[in-house]
């Protein structure tokens, strides 16, 4: 699954799982951009690292949730590379509380960063696909979109939108060659995770067949294959990567 030649923008790909995806794609031969809002070392950590690969990357600042920067971003881009072939929506927060107990602030400010973030980014990408008549989407929902959780009614509510965000955005685009899938994580092995209490985590566990966490390459693996040639008649769709829990 070669990128030779492909340019790949990865949204929060600074560390975590949009940075196992971003050193994939890279891996595979695709030249780089990381967004970032506020880990500008981190970002051009990862630069680094990329570059070692023998392909060409960039970090960019910008918050996703802002349409100018977003409209920036894209024009930094194209001053630096012919093409935008990729698209990752991997950008993302969390403000978890009780119903009773979330702020307007908290729920809103999860929509803005994990749903119209995507709107916005994909909105001003798809434009430059469009015309190249040729475009991977690929955005990083999650099973909790699907199944729902106690004290994330925020973030499951902004991620089962992106759900709907993609297949909606699938329709649009096929006609013109861009492909838009999602991919749904479950209990994925990060540091957000591992500052989980252990019986919380253990509770995990307990629902997934597979006995055990993923990996943030286990996603990365899933989006180099929607990024490649070989996923070009696949549009629409959720692959969920949670070793079984929803099924």
């Amino acid at each position: 699954m070669q990128l030779t030649g492909k340019t790949a923008i990865v949204t929060g790909g600074a560390r975590g799982i949009g940075k196992s995806i971003a050193m994939t794609l890279a891996a595979a031969g695709a030249n780089i951009v990381i967004n970032y809002t506020r880990s500008s070392k981190e970002a051009e950590e990862v630069v680094e690292e990329a570059k070692k690969l023998g392909v060409s990357a960039l970090a960019v600042k910008a918050d996703v949730s802002k349409n100018d920067e977003i409209e920036n971003l894209v024009k930094e881009v194209l001053n630096h590379f012919d093409s935008i072939d990729i698209l990752v929506n991997n950008a993302g927060i969390t403000r978890d509380n009780l119903l009773i107990r979330m702020s307007e602030e908290d729920f809103q400010a999860v929509i803005d960063i994990n749903l119209k973030g995507a709107f916005i980014c994909t909105k001003h990408v798809s434009k430059v696909m469009m015309k190249q008549r040729k475009g991977k989407i690929i955005n990083i929902a999650s099973v909790v979109g699907v199944m729902g959780n106690a004290g994330q009614s925020n973030y499951a509510a902004s991620k089962a939108g992106l759900i709907g965000f993609t297949k909606s955005i699938a329709k649009e685009l096929a006609k013109r060659n861009v492909n838009v899938n999602a991919v749904a994580p479950g209990y994925i092995e990060t540091d957000m995770t591992a500052s989980l209490p252990e019986k919380v985590r253990e509770e995990f566990m307990i629902n997934i067949p597979m006995a055990r966490g993923g990996e943030p390459q286990d996603v990365a693996n899933v989006v180099l294959f929607l990024s490649s040639e070989y996923s070009d008649y696949i549009t629409g769709q959720v692959i969920n990567i949670d070793g079984g829990m929803v099924m």
